[in-house]
C-alpha cells in the first residue's frame, strides 16, 4: 500500500486546442495539486507517467499542459481528450510527511475502529468533510458516523496495526 499512487484529482475536461487539460483537484487548497511536477494519469493499476510543463489557475478551474514519458507535450485537443475522466495521482513519496497527530485521509480508509471497551465499531469506508470537523464513515453491522477529532473523540490511530480507538458508545 505504501507504494500505491495517491489520487489527488482527475482530468475534468479540455482547455483550448493545443492539448491543455482542465483539472479538478481534491487537494485543499485546490492549487496544491500544481505543486507536483510528476503526475500519474489513469485508473487503479493502469497508470501512465506525465510531467507538468505549465499549469495555472484559470478562473475557477485549474489548467495544465503536460508531456508524456517521452517528454513530448500533448499535441492537440484530440490527444488531451483521451485523458478526460481519468484520475491524477502522485507517488506516495512525493507527499510531505504529515505532522504528528495529522493523517492523510487515504491512510485512514480501511482501518478498523474500536471503542475504548474493545467493541468493534466498523471499518473506515470513507471520510467526510463537514466544516466543523472531519468525520469517519464506518461500515460494519450498520453505518456509523464518528467525528475525527484527535484527543477528544479519537484516542489512538495506529496505522501499522490498522486500527483506530475512539471514545464512542457502541450503541450510538
Amino acid at each position: 500500500m505504501a507504494d500505491r499512487p495517491v489520487v489527488l484529482g482527475h482530468v475534468s475536461g479540455l482547455f483550448g486546442v493545443k492539448g491543455w487539460i482542465k483539472v479538478y483537484s481534491y487537494t485543499r487548497p485546490a492549487v496544491n495539486l500544481l505543486e507536483y511536477e510528476d503526475w500519474l494519469i489513469g485508473r487503479q493499476d493502469a497508470w501512465r507517467p506525465f510531467r507538468v510543463l505549465d499549469a495555472r489557475e484559470q478562473g475557477k478551474t485549474l489548467v495544465a499542459r503536460i508531456a508524456g514519458d517521452d517528454d513530448t507535450p500533448l499535441a492537440d485537443r484530440d490527444a488531451a481528450a483521451a485523458l478526460v475522466d481519468l484520475q491524477i495521482a502522485v507517488a506516495r513519496d512525493q507527499l510531505p510527511t504529515p505532522a504528528p497527530g495529522e493523517y492523510y485521509w487515504f491512510d485512514l480508509i480501511g482501518l478498523d475502529v474500536f471503542n475504548r471497551e474493545g467493541a468493534a465499531l466498523g471499518r473506515v469506508k470513507a471520510m467526510m468533510e463537514t466544516g466543523a470537523n472531519d468525520v469517519l464513515v464506518l461500515q460494519g453491522e450498520r453505518e456509523r458516523l464518528v467525528p475525527f477529532v484527535v484527543g477528544e473523540v479519537i484516542d489512538e490511530v495506529d496505522l501499522d496495526a490498522g486500527r483506530i480507538v475512539a471514545d464512542w458508545d457502541a450503541d450510538f
